[in-house]
């Protein structure tokens, strides 16, 4: 038994890591090169290859044969190390998200380990050294502001993150991610009980993962290139590959907290048995599907809003996200009181009435946003009168320029 266990462990971590996550990471720049492509009516990479699908192929080689350099005045040793603290807790946090049903006797999971998500959060905290340590030990002032910029994002998003689950956890009961799944195939999709925690855990994961409109840490049009300015060649490609690695854990965790995880829907069996090779298949395909589809919110986003000034960003994250963070967990916890006193279990009632209260408060907060009341447009420490008249502009109709 421990043999069998020891032998398909392995071939998990080798399909998981070198089958799945790597060649993905690959073709995500590639993808995302075609999408922001087709967003700015431009053709995208198209010469290696049919359709440029080979482009990652080619970029693999360039990186590898281009000069590899280390500052004179950089701290060597960290320089070098930065880059795999950097990429290495953004491959280990995949280890422990189930990713299919079980295939032939075998959970579709590397580590079954019964704190999954606290494992997750515990791991992926770990990836703020490498790009701190890349910032100082560069010795380039750019680099070290990016490095503080995002030690600094990393604290106030990362508890507003953590908060979020905090409401999955009370309806699952357990911070196993395997039983977190099975509460959304019997209670529905968390992302319809907790609308909210959603929003609030997908904006803090687009900052946990330095992708725009958070990309402060990198911010070229202010600090050249941000923490990885004095990288090239491989040690740089190491930080995009974090990056990419980083989209694909936190699509994935978006995917199993929210949107139910490997379950397939309207059917049973993959999740009590009798387990089937096809129904498994089908499982792992449907996550995949699902990670892909967030993989393209990031690049959709990326190019579609702009970035937001450092303090909007703090101000976001600790004025607004983690107060509602907090007023959020108290609300659905007394509503899950309520309910259990009035004798009402999960099912589709209690879905419904969960359902209900996150519209309304979606409808309340977005309203509010709209407004401009908490997230305040940039119009920085201006006269009230003057901010009046720029919000009037704001609302103007626009007429689009003749070229």
């Amino acid at each position: 038994m421990d043999s069998f266990f020891i032998i398909t462990s392995l071939l998990k971590i080798i399909g998981i890591l070198f089958v799945v996550i790597l060649p993905m990471v690959s073709y995500a720049v590639y993808a995302e090169r075609r999408v922001s492509a087709l967003i700015q009516d431009r053709l995208g990479p198209n010469r290696v290859g049919p359709a440029g699908l080979f482009q990652p192929i080619a970029d693999m080689f360039k990186l590898l044969l281009k000069e590899d350099f280390t500052p004179r005045s950089a701290n060597t040793f960290y320089y070098w190390l930065a880059p795999c603290l950097a990429v290495m807790p953004a491959l280990i946090s995949i280890a422990v998200v189930p990713f299919g049903s079980t295939l032939f006797g075998v959970p579709m999971v590397i580590a079954d380990v019964n704190v999954g998500i606290l494992f997750v959060f515990a791991i992926a905290s770990l990836g703020v050294y490498g790009i701190v340590l890349a910032g100082w030990s560069s010795n380039n002032k750019y680099a070290l502001l990016g490095g503080l910029r995002s030690s600094a994002q990393m604290v106030s998003y990362e508890i507003s993150m953590g908060m979020s689950t905090i409401p999955v956890l009370l309806l699952a009961g357990n911070v196993s991610l395997n039983t977190i799944i099975n509460q959304q195939a019997w209670g529905g999709w968390n992302v319809v009980n907790l609308t909210v925690a959603f929003f609030i855990f997908m904006v803090a994961a687009f900052a946990e993962t330095n992708r725009l409109p958070f990309d402060l840490p990198e911010a070229e049009s202010e600090l050249i290139a941000g923490y990885h300015t004095e990288y090239s060649a491989m040690k740089f490609s190491l930080f995009f590959i974090a990056e990419y690695a980083n989209m694909v854990t936190s699509s994935a965790l978006m995917a199993t907290l929210f949107f139910g995880g490997w379950d397939v829907p309207f059917t049973a069996h993959d999740n009590i048995g009798p387990y089937s090779g096809w129904l498994s298949l089908l499982s792992i395909g449907i996550f995949l599907a699902k990670i892909l589809f967030f993989l393209f919110l990031f690049m959709w986003v990326r190019w579609t809003l702009p970035r937001f000034r450092y303090d909007q960003l703090m101000s976001l994250g600790w004025k607004f996200m983690l107060p509602l963070a907090l007023v959020y967990i108290v609300l659905i916890a007394a509503v899950m009181l309520g309910l259990s006193a009035a004798g009402i279990g999960q099912g589709w009632m209690y879905t419904a009435i969960l359902g209900s209260l996150n519209v309304a408060l979606i409808i309340v907060l977005f309203a509010i946003l709209d407004r401009g009341r908490i997230i305040s447009p940039a119009y920085g420490r201006m006269h009230p009168r003057e901010i009046e008249r720029l919000r009037r502009l704001d609302r103007r109709p626009r007429v689009a320029a003749e070229v």
